[in-house]
């Protein structure tokens, strides 16, 4: 009878803790993930997201939201954020906030792969042609009208008829430019379509570069939603229908909390760094400290600096698509330079140099598929300042060609000294506090000048000076 009892009081304790574990499962809050893009996508981010994007699920997040703020950046780096939002299992609403901010270039393409795009008031996305980094706009870009100038009839005319299907103006762009074009075009097509967004507005932001406020976005079915802060966003996607991996979903965000992630300062650094241009200057300033550390042994202050520069830019260049062509060229470039400097040729090595580093600089990153170039002016900056370091040096090793000889025994001839003790053939005589052997034609008295006319191994060949002037 008591051990029946000890059992159904075990029973019912099993069961009472049953309750209460499915009790806390019920009540815990749902939790939503809000993750940062503000500024441009690059490795360095793209990295950060994707990286919280594939941990929400196991860290039991029910929505992803990313705030979003960016002017654009790499393809891509953009892909594999998109890549990762595609693949979630948790739903991910990227939505352009706060006021003011846009979703330009990478960001409209982000925007079109979420399951959920929203937007703040005063927000504009567009822009998505594909373009390089720090690249100018083509010359065969149709003008644009100024801003709060009505087009003239002209003009109206002209884009009137170039909307015509039947009659396609020619085009200057290359082949290239036109694949790297359709391509995006394709893709953001492919996007709109997944998740049954506006598809004919993806021409006019690819091909024109077109942009759209908030509201123009909302009235043609680009985005899903205007929301005022992050709270409002959560009621306004409750119970809303969005497609996932495993199939249709449905958002619950009743009760939900946002946890916000902060952005490490490794992605901070790694983000300013990997913009091509800043990983060029690291780079740049990397090689010259170690050279003039080269110049200057002892210095230590151009070595350390250019060791650091050279570590950050290799540390950048490891995450970016690097053309190893243009990679080889920088090398070359920098060794035919060291090269000159420590053995100066008078300029060619200093000139191939030169121009292997420039075509390696312009080719390093100018991919049209990775949407990455250097700036034109910083090229030019660093052309400049190489020319000028390279006329510096070569300046340098005319002056000590021209300069006289100071050491050896080729600093002998032309020097005066004195007769030791009179001596008809052989004898000696004394020049800069030495003794020397020297060798004369004519009988020599003690104290009296000679010059040096021939150096023979240790001799010296020497005629008398008579009233300051040397005698054949």
């Amino acid at each position: 009878m008591k051990q029946a009892f000890y059992i159904a009081l075990s029973f019912l304790l099993l069961c009472f803790s049953a309750q209460q574990l499915h009790s806390a499962e019920t009540n815990s809050p749902k939790r939503a993930m809000q993750l940062t893009l503000d500024g441009s996508v690059n490795p360095a981010i793209a990295h950060f997201l994707v990286e919280n994007i594939e941990e929400a699920a196991e860290q039991d997040y029910q929505l992803i939201i990313i705030k979003m703020n960016t002017p654009g950046g790499l393809d891509l780096a953009m892909r594999d954020i998109i890549r990762a939002i595609l693949s979630s299992p948790v739903p991910v609403a990227t939505y352009v906030y706060p006021q003011g901010s846009r979703a330009a270039s990478a960001g409209t393409y982000i925007l079109y792969a979420s399951h959920v795009s929203a937007m703040a008031p005063a927000t504009n996305l567009g822009a998505a042609t594909p373009v390089s980094i720090g690249g100018m706009p083509s010359p065969d870009q149709p003008n644009q009208p100024e801003q709060g100038k009505e087009p003239t009839q002209d003009e109206a005319a002209s884009e009137k008829s170039n909307d015509q299907p039947t009659q396609s103006a020619p085009s200057n762009k290359t082949a290239m430019e036109k694949k790297v074009i359709n391509d995006a075009e394709a893709y953001l097509r492919s996007l709109a379509a997944y998740h049954g967004r506006n598809i004919d507005w993806v021409k006019n932001a690819v091909r024109e570069g077109e942009s759209l406020s908030s509201t123009e976005a909302l009235e043609i079915g680009v985005i899903d939603l205007i929301a005022e802060n992050p709270q409002q966003l959560l009621s306004m996607i409750h119970q809303k229908s969005v497609r996932l991996p495993s199939g249709q979903g449905e958002i619950d965000t009743d009760g939900m909390i946002i946890d916000e992630i902060e952005i490490d300062w490794k992605t901070q650094l790694l983000s300013i760094i990997s913009d091509p241009n800043i990983a060029y200057i690291l780079l740049i300033v990397g090689i010259y400290g170690l050279i003039f550390e080269g110049y200057n042994p002892g210095t230590f202050i151009p070595g350390v600096i250019g060791a650091i520069s050279l570590l950050l830019a290799f540390y950048a260049l490891q995450i970016m698509p690097v053309n190893y062509v243009a990679a080889g060229l920088l090398v070359l470039g920098i060794a035919l330079l060291v090269v000159e400097a420590f053995a100066p040729s008078f300029g060619i090595l200093g000139v191939g140099g030169i121009i292997a580093f420039i075509l390696g600089s312009f080719l390093l990153f100018n991919e049209p598929e990775t949407g990455m170039a250097i700036a034109m002016p910083i090229l030019i900056f660093v052309t400049i300042v190489s020319v000028i370091l390279l006329s510096f040096v070569l300046s340098l090793a005319i002056r000590a060609r021209n300069r006289p000889v100071v050491t050896g025994t080729d600093e002998m001839l032309s020097e005066v000294g004195i007769v030791e003790h009179d001596f008809d053939d052989k004898g000696w005589i004394k020049i800069h506090g030495e003794i020397w052997k020297a060798k004369s034609a004519q009988p020599l008295k003690a104290g009296q000048q000679v010059k040096v006319v021939a150096v023979n191994d240790l001799d010296l060949e020497v005629i008398p000076i008579v009233d300051d002037k040397p005698e054949l």
